[in-house]
């Protein structure tokens, strides 16, 4: 399961593709604000341009264009999640405007104002429940916490103790040695994936949005 990229900042861009080399040239001009989106909203694409300033029959591609560049995010090359691209402005041309020049257009775009929004990265989240006996409860959830789990629920079934928490999967590696060992093979344990959340960041010296590393939290 691989990680995702997100967004922080709301941040209007805008680029201009513009090229001649003899004959008919190419042309599309896009003005584009990129917001974080709702958790869980993926892509999202909204065209509020009003007027005739892109004409309709090219609005489809610069969502197209959005949509490919959106699979490869600033950070680590990750496709980005939860961010609401909305259209706002642009320019066209009557001869050299295609549908191809406005893909181009959202597509550079976006990979200009990536770095520039706040990129983050998105680790997935386990949902973890173990079944263990009493008398290792502690060692239990004291070991989930050390992986930076969250333990959300507690549980009495059946007299041996149920404990419900949210890991990140990169912590999880070699966690059923470890429950084995500390619980001397008397628990057992699921874990599903449930959803993807920010990445702690790992701040440099002199950059409070230093972006993460994957693998490293703070």
């Amino acid at each position: 399961m691989h990680y995702r990229e997100c967004i922080t900042k709301t941040i209007e861009w805008e680029y201009t593709h513009k090229r001649q080399s003899g004959g008919t040239g190419e042309y599309a001009k896009v003005r584009i604000r990129f917001q974080p989106g709702e958790p869980g909203s993926g892509f999202v694409f909204e065209n509020a341009v009003r007027g005739a300033a892109i004409p309709d029959a090219f609005i489809p591609a610069v969502e197209k264009g959005l949509t490919t560049a959106k699979e490869t995010g600033s950070v680590a090359g990750f496709p980005v999640i939860d961010v609401k691209c909305i259209l706002l402005d642009g320019g066209y041309h009557d001869v050299d405007s295609t549908e191809r020049t406005f893909e181009i257009a959202a597509r550079a775009c976006f990979r200009e104002a990536m770095p520039k929004a706040g990129p983050r990265l998105m680790e997935p989240m386990m949902e973890v429940g173990v079944v263990t006996p009493q008398k290792y409860l502690g060692e239990v959830v004291g070991d989930l916490n050390s992986r930076h789990g969250q333990v959300t629920g507690m549980d009495d079934i059946n007299g041996k103790q149920v404990i419900i928490a949210f890991v990140p999967l990169a912590n999880l590696f070699g966690y059923s040695n470890t429950l084995m060992r500390m619980t001397h093979g008397g628990a057992t344990y699921t874990m599903t994936f449930s959803h993807y959340e920010q990445v702690p960041p790992v701040r440099g010296p002199d950059d409070d949005n230093f972006p993460p590393a994957i693998g490293m939290r703070a």
